[in-house]
């Protein structure tokens, strides 16, 4: 018997959340306060090897820094790695130098 009463109390208390009515639609998408996103009309610095790696990387970190997607710390731990990629780059070893930058993008978690 008590069996029983479980197993009706259980249906009942099943039957009583089936709903008829629609879910709620989900709201449409925000942006969330306080955060930024990239201007519509950021474009990279076009350029070749060591100095346009450089210039779109150095663009990104610009972009990064003012929407708040890093901190200005992390901002200058990574200029100072492009300051050894640009000495790099003058120096004539634009393969070491864009191989510093992709390094440095890798370290920091850019693609």
């Amino acid at each position: 018997m008590p069996r029983f009463v479980l197993t009706f109390s259980a249906l009942l208390a099943l039957g009583a959340c089936q709903s008829t009515s629609e879910a709620p639609k989900p709201a449409a998408a925000q942006e969330p306060r306080g955060v930024s996103i990239t201007p519509t009309n950021f474009k990279l610095p076009e350029g070749a090897g060591c100095t346009g790696d450089i210039a779109r990387f150095r663009a990104i970190q610009a972009n990064d820094l003012e929407t708040g997607h890093t901190t200005k710390s992390v901002y200058d731990q990574i200029e100072a790695e492009m300051k050894k990629a640009d000495s790099m780059c003058a120096a004539g070893n634009s393969g070491g130098a864009s191989a510093h930058v992709r390094a440095t993008k890798s370290r920091f978690g850019y693609p």
